[in-house]
């Protein structure tokens, strides 16, 4: 294993956790204001 292997791997973990946070952020906001994206839609 190089350590571009790892840093990738680790990057790639943090873009799926980072990706989930965005993803339940967009849900709680649709159910506190009913819009998908308030002000816009």
């Amino acid at each position: 294993m190089t350590i571009a292997d790892f840093m990738s791997n680790k990057a790639e973990t943090w873009n799926g956790r980072v990706a989930m946070l965005g993803f339940l952020v967009a849900i709680g906001t649709y159910v506190v204001t009913g819009e998908i994206i308030p002000g816009i839609f």
